[in-house]
């Protein structure tokens, strides 16, 4: 009977659940290092206040939030912010956030996903008017028009959302539709 063996099982789930969970603190821990570069402090830095909670309540390590604060004052130029922009299915408007160490290689790879579930790479700027931009009241990217889609433009929105979210670089991803 081979392949039935329980730790077997049990190897490969917790090497998927531990491979996820090292992907989403790799993408809180860069956001920390880029929200640190203005101020390292969190007291005077509200970002960086908001990266760490966040972090926290994914259960990151404390030690590893102080390797990515100490990491952004030694380095600050090693990652890049981006803001990319997309329209989905039925005119739909996708605002993509990136924190990367090539702009360029995220940029491509952002391109070749949109282009394989059916979105289009828009220009900078002709997405980002739709949208209000973080504040001190609200931390994202809010839109200042909804959209009503279909069912089947939801679906395909709904796919390109998660695609988009399984790439290590890609942080957030904006949409003016209700999911």
């Amino acid at each position: 009977m081979a392949g039935h063996s329980h730790w077997k099982q049990i190897k490969v789930k917790k090497a998927s659940s531990d491979r996820e969970r090292g992907r989403n603190f790799s993408k809180l821990l860069n956001a920390v290092s880029i929200a640190a570069r203005e101020e390292p402090n969190p007291d005077f830095n509200p970002r960086l206040r908001a990266t760490i909670q966040k972090a926290r309540e994914a259960q990151v390590p404390q030690e590893n939030i102080g390797h990515a604060i100490e990491r952004a004052k030694e380095d600050s130029a090693s990652l890049t912010e981006l803001i990319m922009e997309a329209f989905g299915p039925g005119g739909a408007s996708i605002l993509i956030e990136a924190i990367t160490d090539s702009s360029n290689r995220t940029v491509n790879e952002t391109k070749q996903i949109l282009r394989g579930v059916g979105a289009k790479w828009a220009e900078p700027g002709s997405v980002r008017w739709s949208f209000e931009p973080p504040s001190k009241d609200s931390p994202g990217w809010r839109p200042k028009f909804k959209k009503e889609l279909n069912e089947i433009d939801k679906d395909k929105l709904r796919l390109i959302v998660g695609a988009l979210g399984g790439q290590n670089e890609i942080q957030e991803v904006h949409t003016n539709v209700d999911l």
